[in-house]
């Protein structure tokens, strides 16, 4: 029997320190050891995870989801129709629309300033840039060529009568880095022109604005009452005369357009639009009458002419209702031409100051009448110079010897000595109230732009020879209006109208509403302004009369011849303001002309150089409004003893 033999394990061979220093040795046919990383403290940790990597991952994948989900419903939600709102704003543009500015129409309906509609043209530099004409872009049928400038020139530059390389150059920014939005291009483009351009297709890059035209048919006549206007922000505002007196009337309301548009500026037709439509002006209708104004300018222009003046004024007035009928400038100016001045000049009729001089005599003797120093028949010895108590010695215009006057004499042959003998009488306070009460030294409610209301100095600041020289208009500046409306006066009773302009307006449905009725001021009694108005007569009716001149054939003609002094360009009373104011008929009378002429070289004398210009125009004043003759006798006062 065999016997088997049990092998024992061999034992693990033991490291010598060396070999332990020297690094693990492996046993023959054993696996080599695993060797582990070291941790952060240098020892040896377990292996990585990736699940617990891929559950931090998502977590912070859900974070970020969670944060955008919140941004996104506060954004949607909450936030988005404010920023909707805000989007919408950026887009929005708003643009003035004006409105139609009303008509300037004289009495009779006849128009002297109105609107058209006109247009201005504008491009774009920096969408031009940018512009590729499509098939509908075409001329005579065909393709236009090129693109930019050059092609929207081609299409625009017949429509526009301009030259297509000119326009092109126009439609390229001088500095590519700061193109112009709003070149224009042309102004003053008729709707016809601006209907063409629309049909262009070229709304992105090429706009046309709306703007309103002022235009004055009646050119010269009335272009000093009528005025002018200037643009301010796109509208048409009044800078002088009726436009500017009623500019608040006629210019009505501008409108709004606001629109969507787009990123090259063309409005978006589907897109947000909202209008808020102008109202359009009142027209006004003035007292004047354009016939009756175009002879009173034509009348004094040729005056003019004739004795070398340095102009001249013509006022006609309705004594009833201080209407003005005509207020004429010599040279007025035609608003349709702005190449000069003159039509911002106004008129000289209430910007100029002078000394009414004798016509200044009518309210000495309504003065003396009404306080019952003398009547009309009254007897004077009259010199060619007198002396008053305080030493001041005045002269007549020509030297004759001690004449033997009536009241109405002296005013007939407008004595200077004579005024003072009698006007004296009066006290210095009475004769400051008439000269007032009158209209002297304030405004006269006309309300025509640069007015002046002259100069009356207070009593207290007389000197010796101003309190006599007042007597006989000397010492007092007046404007020409001012100076016409004594005559009104006394020939409407001795009340006083104020002069007006305004007849009335129409507002946009057509209706009309006329001025209200005007109350007038009682200046001195019927009685006396009958008498003053007789005595008046006798200056144009008597031999010895120095108004002549001044007899319109077939009617009772009252008035007064002046000559005084003005102001002239050396500041001193070195100028002369001839004159003759008159009313007609005087048995009933209706207007009142005034006719003014400075620096006359032919005669100084108003009853020369502006009693035959008051002849013409009170003449075809009275022609025209068909007022009848006079049917009742002049009985004249006797003017010497």
């Amino acid at each position: 029997m065999t016997t088997g033999v049990t092998e024992k394990p061999s034992r693990r061979p033991v490291r010598s320190p060396s070999a332990s220093r020297a690094g693990r040795r492996t046993v023959s046919g054993g696996p080599p050891p695993t060797t582990r990383a070291a941790g952060p403290t240098g020892r040896s940790g377990p292996p990585g995870r990736p699940e617990s990597r891929q559950r931090w991952l998502a977590a912070l994948a859900a974070l970020v989801v969670l944060l955008f989900g919140a941004r996104l419903v506060y954004v949607q939600a909450i936030k988005g129709p404010e920023l909707a709102q805000e989007a919408l704003a950026s887009r929005l543009h708003t643009s003035d629309t004006p409105a139609h500015r009303g008509d300037i129409t004289d009495a009779d309906g006849t128009v002297l300033a109105t609107s058209v509609e006109r247009y201005e043209v504008y491009a774009d530099q920096k969408t031009i840039a940018q512009f590729v004409p499509t098939s509908s872009h075409q001329i005579d049928g065909m393709p236009v060529e090129g693109e930019g400038a050059t092609a929207v020139a081609r299409l625009l530059a017949p429509v526009l009568g301009r030259d297509p390389l000119e326009l092109a150059a126009d439609l390229v920014p001088e500095d590519p880095d700061r193109p112009n939005r709003h070149k224009v291009l042309k102004k003053d483009v008729v709707p016809e022109v601006q209907r063409a351009i629309a049909a262009l297709n070229l709304r992105s890059v090429i706009g046309t604005d709306l703007v309103s035209e002022r235009t004055y048919p009646a050119g010269s006549v009335a272009g000093n009452i009528v005025g002018y206007t200037g643009d301010v922000d796109g509208a048409q505002v009044g800078q002088g005369g009726a436009e500017r007196m009623f500019d608040d009337v006629l210019g009505g309301t501008a409108g709004t357009v606001t629109f969507e548009r787009g990123k090259g500026g063309q409005q978006i037709p589907t897109g947000e639009e909202d209008r808020v439509e102008a109202s359009p002006g009142d027209d006004v209708a003035l007292t004047v009458e354009s016939d009756i104004q175009w002879k009173s300018q034509d009348a004094i222009d040729a005056a003019v002419k004739k004795h070398g003046a340095d102009y001249g004024m013509v006022i006609v007035q309705d004594v009833r209702t201080g209407a003005v009928v005509a207020l004429a400038d010599s040279g007025t100016g035609d608003p349709n031409d702005r190449s000069t001045s003159a039509v911002a000049d106004g008129s000289r009729v209430v910007s100029n100051i002078f000394d009414p001089g004798s016509t200044g005599k009518v309210i000495t003797m309504s003065a003396v009448l009404e306080n019952g120093i003398a009547e009309p028949e009254s007897e004077f010895e009259v010199p060619y110079r007198y002396t008053t108590e305080n030493g001041q010695t005045f002269k007549d215009s020509h030297e004759h010897p001690v004449e033997k006057m009536t009241l109405a004499g002296i005013l007939a042959q407008s004595s200077n000595t004579g005024t003072v003998m009698v006007g004296q009488e009066l006290p210095e306070q009475v004769r400051y109230d008439y000269l007032s009460k009158f209209g002297f030294g304030r405004m006269t409610g006309l309300g025509m732009p640069g007015e002046s209301a002259g100069l009356l100095r207070p009593v207290d600041s007389w000197d010796g020879a101003m309190k006599y020289t007042v007597l006989f208009g000397q010492g007092v500046s007046v404007n020409a209006m001012q100076a016409t409306s004594v005559f009104s006066t006394i020939a409407n009773g001795g009340v006083r109208m104020p002069p007006t302009l305004l007849a009335g307006t129409t507002d946009a449905s057509g209706v009309f509403t006329p001025t209200p009725a005007q109350e007038g001021t009682r200046v001195v009694s019927q009685e006396t302004a009958d008498t003053v108005l007789r005595m008046m007569e006798g200056v144009v009716a008597a031999e010895d009369g120095t108004g002549g001149r001044a007899v319109v054939p077939g009617y009772r003609v009252a008035g007064k011849t002046g000559t005084a002094q003005m102001q002239g360009a050396d500041g001193k009373l070195s100028a002369i303001m001839a004159s003759f104011i008159g009313v007609a008929p005087v048995d009933d009378p209706r207007y009142t002309v005034g006719v003014f002429l400075k620096n006359p070289r032919t005669s100084p004398y108003g009853g020369v150089v502006a009693a035959p210009v008051f002849q013409d125009v009170m003449g075809f004043t009275l022609e025209h409004k068909g007022v009848a003759p006079s049917t009742e006798t002049f009985e004249p006062y006797a003017t010497s003893w």
